[in-house]
């Protein structure tokens, strides 16, 4: 019988690795940066993903900004300023959707079963994956912002309050990215994913501060719009970007929001994912 030490237990027969008993903090995030660093390199692996998270930011701006700019506030360059955070944190939040697609796909060509027989922390593929994303989702805020300012958009805040917002979004689409995490691992097909996503992210972003000002909304859509995760995260963004207004309440709400979804959807995730392993 295999001695089994308070850390490690012996090496199987054939030189199979040894499997932990039990894995220590420190073990649990290097096995997750790990595991990110591959999610990473799949990026290298596919060049038509970066195609993909280059031209949506295009089309995007410059969709909502010529098409919309003119209708909305009759000057689509004011628009255009005030459209730019929204635009980043829709892309940002749409992205997330990609989380639970890709790790979908993984549990369907059993990845997953690989890594299970591998001595890491069984939250360490999920923490990975996420983590991973988090460089698509800057590659999307850096393309946005550049898109942006080829058609004259120049953030006031300066490049304080550019890196301040980047990491704003960049946090809160951590906290989604757990949601996703879980509806990926609830949900059987990487299509019926992405579609279930949809449903829950087009209310999320488009009843937001983030292409209308809420006082421009009906009234029962402001009391929802006001309350919107998404229109804290924008607010903050366009205080800080911009250099209009007091960001500290928007900021302290879009920290205590990525704090909630990240508490309630972390061992969400991570159960289903046990679950579904």
């Amino acid at each position: 019988m295999s001695t089994v030490t308070t850390r490690t237990r012996a090496a199987e027969p054939g030189g199979a690795p040894a499997i932990p008993a039990r894995i220590t903090p420190l073990g649990t995030i290097r096995n997750g940066l790990q595991l990110a660093w591959r999610s990473v390199l799949k990026i290298k692996a596919n060049p038509e993903e970066v195609l993909g998270l280059i031209l949506q930011p295009v089309m995007f701006v410059t969709l909502f900004v010529f098409v919309f700019g003119q209708a909305m506030m009759g000057d689509w360059q004011a628009y255009r300023d005030f459209l730019m955070p929204g635009i980043i944190a829709q892309s940002v939040i749409f992205a997330t959707l990609g989380t639970g697609f890709s790790l979908s796909q993984d549990v369907e060509k059993g990845i997953f079963d690989r890594f299970r027989s591998l001595p890491i922390a069984r939250s360490a593929p999920l923490t990975g994956a996420i983590l991973g994303d988090l460089a698509r989702y800057t590659i999307t805020v850096v393309m946005v912002l550049l898109v942006g300012m080829l058609i004259g958009f120049r953030p006031e805040g300066g490049v304080v309050g550019v890196v301040v917002a980047a990491g704003l979004v960049l946090l809160f689409a951590f906290a989604l990215c757990w949601m996703s995490a879980f509806v990926g691992m609830i949900v059987r097909t990487p299509m019926a994913v992405q579609a279930f996503g949809m449903i829950l992210m087009f209310p999320l972003t488009f009843s937001s501060s983030a292409f209308v000002a809420p006082a421009d909304m009906p009234s029962w859509l402001q009391a929802v719009a006001a309350n919107n995760p998404v229109t804290h995260v924008v607010d903050a963004m366009r205080a800080l970007m911009l250099g209009t207004g007091d960001a500290t309440g928007p900021v302290l709400w879009t920290v205590a929001w990525s704090a909630i979804f990240t508490a309630v959807f972390f061992p969400l995730a991570v159960w289903a994912y046990r679950r579904r392993t």
